[in-house]
């Protein structure tokens, strides 16, 4: 049932007691990615979806896998059958979703499972991607954003990538110029992307 969907999330409080930082923050180092790994682990708990997503106070994080191969980004377009109605025809360079409690594991690895298990759901692999936690990305200027933050991953494919559900996404691999041209000319990036 879809109203009983439970999602992993963190108190506001506990990621950032002193402010709010907006936009992209990449790691300085692998310590800060373990810090905040381990300040997720220790603070963060399931609710129903519905119920974390009308609680600003919570936020959910989210893997938010970049995926590349042979230094070309994978640029997908989410089409009308894709689940959030708020991302419609929009342009992503993310592959990601909500932790549910079937990542859990041993609770160490949560997040990277999480992010393993949306990286299978929505393409097809051959090879293992290796992933590496890149930075946060939190954007509190719009709903969908305050309620979310992005856990970057930088998913680098050994083989070739394909979309599994063509009918919920479509996607190419392009070049970075080829992506700063395409937001340059303000092409309808998600905000997370862009």
């Amino acid at each position: 049932h879809a109203t009983m969907e439970f999602v992993f999330v963190v108190p506001r409080e506990a990621l950032f007691p002193a402010c709010y930082p907006q936009g992209f923050h990449p790691f300085q180092s692998p310590g800060e990615a373990a810090e905040l790994l381990e300040s997720l682990r220790v603070h963060g708990f399931f609710v129903q979806r519905e119920r974390a997503e009308r609680t600003p106070a919570w936020k959910q994080p989210i893997p938010y896998c970049v995926v590349t191969s042979d230094d070309r980004f994978l640029l997908m377009k989410r089409r009308v059958k894709g689940g959030e109605a708020r991302l419609f025809g929009k342009l992503t360079i993310g592959v990601g979703g909500h932790i549910n409690p079937i990542d859990q594991g041993d609770g160490r690895d949560l997040v990277p499972r999480a992010a393993r298990r949306e990286l299978a759901e929505e393409l097809v692999l051959r090879g293992e991607a290796e992933l590496r936690l890149a930075g946060f990305l939190n954007d509190d200027s719009n709903p969908v954003g305050a309620v979310h933050l992005g856990l970057v991953f930088s998913a680098i494919a050994t083989g070739p990538v394909r979309i599994r559900e063509e009918d919920v996404l479509e996607g190419n691999l392009v070049e970075a110029e080829e992506l700063r041209a395409s937001l340059a000319r303000g092409d309808n990036f998600e905000t997370w992307s862009a």
